[in-house]
């Protein structure tokens, strides 16, 4: 008994160093409905997919389903990668009609379900017929087993939002990933509600696999005083260099 329980630590450890060792690339996705926005992310050339909910939808003044659902096939024809499209109803049956339709807009649609008992069934039943989904608004370990159990594609954690109940929310990003890791869970970990390029890194740290975040996050990731300081004094040495250089050569010049 004693043998298995040692070998059992052991092979959980080596799983957990064998995640540390092996190399991943975080997904970088922009948390909005605003075209301009994702544009703008786009010719970054950094962007990998888009979220969305109703009130970003709501933000940008998109309402009645005909126009929301124009304005998710615009999105999905900006950007080649995933696109995150939240269902409205709260009950399976609604759940499962609407995100069969949001499926059926683009291929690179995915059904956003919020983490309630008919939202696991629905996780299950899309994974089941080969709809991708992201699971929402998971604030516990103990939600994100179950979405990753019942398949969903990505499962979204809201980090701004633990933060604000004074828990740090990256504590989540890590405990997921150790358990995806052990338990061999295929879900992607979506670190979502990132209100800083600190929690961008943050997120990159703790193992998550997706930030998505709005623009501001990510061109909050540019600054650093340094680099600005740094620049700034190479220019200058340039444009004295280049201005000594061509005083010189019309001295030059007089002198023959």
């Amino acid at each position: 008994m004693t043998r298995r329980l040692i070998k059992s630590g052991f092979s959980r450890c080596f799983k957990v160093l064998d995640f540390l060792i092996k190399p991943s690339n975080m997904k970088f996705f922009i948390d909005t409905a605003n075209l301009r926005d994702i544009e703008e992310a786009k010719e970054l050339g950094i962007l990998d997919g888009v979220t969305t909910n109703p009130s970003l939808m709501a933000k940008e003044g998109v309402c009645g389903i005909a126009n929301i659902e124009r304005h998710y096939r615009i999105i999905a024809e900006m950007v080649e990668g995933d696109i995150s499209a939240e269902v409205i109803s709260t009950d399976f049956k609604g759940m499962v009609e609407e995100g069969k339709r949001l499926a059926d807009l683009a291929p690179n649609i995915v059904v956003k379900v919020p983490m309630i008992k008919d939202g696991v069934k629905a996780l299950s039943y899309f994974a089941n017929i080969g709809i991708r989904t992201n699971c929402t608004l998971v604030f516990s370990s103990a939600q994100a087993i179950l979405a990753a159990k019942a398949g969903a594609t990505y499962v979204s954690p809201f980090i701004g939002r633990i933060d604000d109940t004074n828990w740090d929310g990256m504590d989540l990003i890590a405990e997921m990933s150790a358990i995806y890791n052990i338990q061999g869970f295929e879900s992607q970990i979506l670190a979502a509600s990132i209100r800083s390029s600190k929690h961008i890194v943050d997120a990159a740290l703790a193992g998550a696999n997706v930030v998505t975040c709005p623009l501001n996050a990510i061109y909050g990731m540019l600054n650093h005083p340094l680099t600005n300081i740094g620049l700034a004094k190479f220019l200058e040495d340039y444009h004295k260099l280049n201005g000594l250089a061509t005083a010189s050569s019309i001295i030059g010049t007089a002198q023959v």
